[in-house]
């Protein structure tokens, strides 16, 4: 490569770098002024590229940002296509045996179960890498700006003790996150109750579960005060319906209408995918001088309970209706299992 003094040989200068560089001579500036040997343009970069300069440190904390932002969009990508992966991946007929089981219904619910694991996992992964690669650029660049972090990282100790004892609730949170998400307790669209709250689950952290209930409303729990959680959609639902007859009515055609009625649904579509067991009427749940309550149930997919039992709900009103057959009032009985 020709330099610029062979190009233009009045632009160039008699000496050495180190007669226009700063001690010692860096390869920057060795560099410049083997291409150039021009003392004012060699001059120039080392008093505003080279050594401590302010261009200098702007330009190390701008490549610094950009390259933390970059690593964390490719590792959020990265972790997201895993995840990915692990959610639509298939399983081999082998394993499907081996997971099926009478909790499990059928090797479609551990699919979907594993969906939602797979989920949750992703956006708990992406919010530690996030925290990690942010906290190690943001100490770099206080590293760049001339602070002594020595001290700083000496007396972490110190100041994680005292920090310990004010953010017990918040280290509290972070454990139950981590065992929450080993014991694979919910997930991402899992609908959970957890006392105070109910609905879906949109997002779990390390640190908080945010769920969105039946009217819209977002709900932040922290982890550390969930004491106990019902899960609705985990492996497979179930549902229960209770119809209130009156006292005198025929129980032998109040149960085959309801059998027949629940069974004409669960091999109609779009029924047959969602109710994945034949359903069964258990016969006469509560007495009264009122009614007799009769029970009919049926397992169904995760999450889809409700919308099952509300079409069984309306079959059934047209059933009873087509057989002259009223639904009575009755006053629950709390005794009742």
């Amino acid at each position: 490569m020709s330099s610029a003094s062979s190009v233009l040989p009045f632009l160039a200068d008699k000496g050495k770098a180190v007669d226009y560089c700063r001690q010692p001579v860096s390869m920057g500036c060795q560099l410049t002024w083997n291409l150039s040997h021009n003392g004012h343009v060699t001059h120039t970069y080392s008093d505003w590229l080279d050594g401590d300069s302010l261009i200098t440190m702007l330009l190390k904390i701008i490549l610094c940002v950009i390259i933390a932002l970059l690593l964390r969009r490719f590792v959020n990508r990265m972790i997201t296509r895993i995840t990915l992966r692990m959610a639509e991946g298939t399983m081999s007929e082998r394993i499907r045996e081996r997971t099926r089981t009478i909790f499990d219904g059928s090797p479609v619910l551990v699919s979907e179960r594993r969906r939602q694991r797979a989920e949750t996992m992703g956006s708990v992964l992406r919010s530690i890498a996030s925290i990690i690669i942010l906290g190690t650029a943001a100490i770099t660049v206080l590293g760049y700006m001339g602070l002594d972090l020595t001290p700083f990282l000496a007396s972490a100790s110190i100041i994680g003790v005292a920090v310990a004892f004010g953010a017990q609730n918040l280290v509290k949170d972070f454990l139950t996150g981590i065992f929450m998400l080993l014991e694979d307790q919910y997930g991402v669209g899992d609908v959970i109750d957890v006392g105070g709250a109910k609905g879906t689950v949109e997002a779990v952290t390390l640190r908080t579960t945010r769920l969105r209930d039946v009217n819209g409303v977002v709900w932040y729990v922290p982890n550390g005060e969930i004491k106990r959680v019902g899960n609705e959609s985990q492996n497979w639902a179930r549902v229960v319906l209770d119809v209130p007859v009156e006292y005198d009515v025929d129980l032998d055609k109040v149960r085959t209408i309801l059998a027949d009625t629940a069974t004409a649904m669960a091999v109609d579509p779009p029924w047959d995918e969602d109710i994945i067991e034949d359903p069964t009427v258990w016969g006469v749940q509560a007495l009264s001088g009122e009614a007799v309550v009769v029970r009919v149930v049926c397992k169904t997919a995760p999450g889809r309970q409700a919308e099952a039992a509300r079409e069984l709900r309306e079959r059934v009103k047209k059933a009873f209706d087509s057989a002259g057959l009223n639904v009575a009032t009755f006053k629950q009985d709390t005794s009742a299992a």
